[in-house]
């Protein structure tokens, strides 16, 4: 098999419906001045993009960030500095040209009132925002990345999926947001082990507020039932059996459990490996951070036969 880019995604249900009214051009919220960062609920976080025409995102430790698919997913329209620079192999999915046509579209109107906006600015807006919004959902979603990764993979016939998510359950966004696009497309039969009960509606061990980034738009969303405990106590005996049609190691930069038995029982190309790491952390482990895919960390599991993807992919 072979190498692919990933990014972020958006649960469906995160995404809104119609553009919302605009009370503001430019969002209060600035990436990297804690001083705006005033919102601890994810209702008021999104209300605030809801209500203003553009939002400023930049790069953190990679280029791909999950901010800017909660801005897009808020019918607003990013203001992202320096796009042109992000790497071909990164950040594919989201519509590069037209987050450029958004930089100009600010440049113009960042410095007007609501009220001071012509026909022609509101005409030029509202245009653009509905292309952006079309293609959040049509390419941005958690259940269009899980499609992809099974149209990647070859793997379009799978009807169940063991999703092994390592060893450090702490939130992983990339590992979070897939589980959630699997769980939408297949249910209970994409069994989650060891279970992430952050992405769970209702767990009383988890403050969800304490979570990474507040929990905000990847934590309790997945109803109780989508996880049949029953099958946590026979994961290794239904690796032997073959009972899934494929693995996906959701992070695997976090650890590859029963990855010696896996290769026993199942064939190459039905297992799939995510690695949602940063590009600073590649950099800083000399992982996964080359043009040769192949003379880093995982690229030998790709040589293997198997499907990796690798969100920050150079």
């Amino acid at each position: 098999m072979s190498v692919h880019p990933i990014s972020f995604c958006i649960p469906d249900c995160k995404i809104v419906h119609e553009i919302p009214k605009k009370t503001k051009v430019v969002s209060s919220l600035i990436p990297g001045n804690l001083s705006t960062y005033i919102y601890d609920n994810e209702t008021d976080y999104y209300n605030e993009y809801r209500q203003s025409m553009f939002a400023i995102t930049t790069k953190k430790g990679g280029w791909d960030c999950m901010r800017h698919y909660e801005i897009l997913a808020n019918g607003c329209i990013p203001y992202f500095p320096n796009i042109e620079d992000c790497p071909e192999n990164t950040m594919v999915f989201l519509p590069k040209e037209l987050l450029e046509e958004g930089n100009r579209l600010f440049e113009k109107l960042h410095r007007k009132k609501i009220n001071e906006l012509s026909e022609e600015d509101q005409n030029q807006y509202m245009e653009l925002i509905q292309r952006l919004l079309h293609h959040t959902r049509e390419y941005l979603t958690t259940t269009k990345m899980a499609e992809y990764v099974l149209n990647k993979s070859n793997n379009t016939n799978a009807k169940s999926i063991l999703f092994l998510s390592g060893d450090n359950l702490d939130p992983d966004y990339l590992r979070c947001l897939l589980l959630n696009g699997f769980k939408t497309v297949f249910g209970k039969k994409c069994h989650d082990f060891p279970k992430i009960r952050h992405l769970y509606k209702d767990e009383t061990t988890i403050d969800y507020q304490k979570l990474y980034g507040k929990g905000i738009s990847y934590s309790n969303i997945l109803e109780q039932d989508l996880h049949d405990d029953d099958l946590d106590s026979t994961v290794e005996k239904d690796i032997e059996t073959h009972k899934y049609d494929i693995i996906i190691y959701g992070s695997c930069h976090r650890g590859m459990p029963y990855y010696s038995m896996i290769e026993k029982y199942y064939q190459p190309d039905e297992v799939i490996l995510l690695c949602g790491e940063d590009q600073d952390s590649y950099k800083l482990n000399n992982r996964y951070y080359s043009k040769d895919v192949h003379d880093c960390e995982y690229g030998c599991y790709a040589d293997r036969g198997h499907s990796v993807f690798i969100r920050e992919l150079m």
